[in-house]
């Protein structure tokens, strides 16, 4: 851990920005997924993917959330006082995602406010995730819970 490790929300600054580094995309897991949690042919099934719009296998939007959600809490969560989530505002899917991409994620504090609770802030994030050509393929705002240090 660094010394920037466990942060509160009074050491959280509006504009700061996280890498939270990346994550191989792996035909077989999106084929798991998809035929568990989203199995459109595109996603299942190669023959119909190859004669799709999209030419090839994707992966299920579901699934790129999934594996950013993972790199979120690693690289962005777990280094600071969080306390969870309370949802996640305008998930766009602006590129699909195929076999063997390389997905990044960088976070944005785009806004913090104390509210009611004198034990934690609320936060909002900007997360975008990028494949290997630096390609935007999945935006999203995450509303987040972060611990305030008098409360610790």
């Amino acid at each position: 851990m660094s010394d920037q490790d466990n942060r509160y929300f009074e050491e959280l600054a509006v504009g700061e920005e996280f890498d939270c580094g990346s994550i191989d995309v792996e035909k077989a897991e999106m084929l798991e997924f998809a035929e568990r949690y989203d199995p459109q042919p595109f996603h299942v099934d190669e023959e119909a993917a190859a004669e799709s719009m999209y030419g090839d296998l994707i992966a299920s939007g579901w699934l790129t959330c999934a594996l950013t959600a993972r790199l979120l809490v690693t690289g962005y969560m777990n280094r600071n006082a969080t306390l969870g989530g309370n949802g996640m505002n305008d998930v766009r899917w602006h590129r699909p995602v195929y076999a063997g991409d390389t997905l990044s994620v960088r976070v944005e504090l785009v806004e913090k406010r104390s509210g009611d609770n004198p034990t934690f802030g609320h936060t909002r994030v900007k997360i975008t995730t990028t494949n290997q050509n630096d390609d935007t393929v999945l935006t999203m705002y995450g509303l987040g819970l972060v611990e305030k240090r008098d409360a610790a």
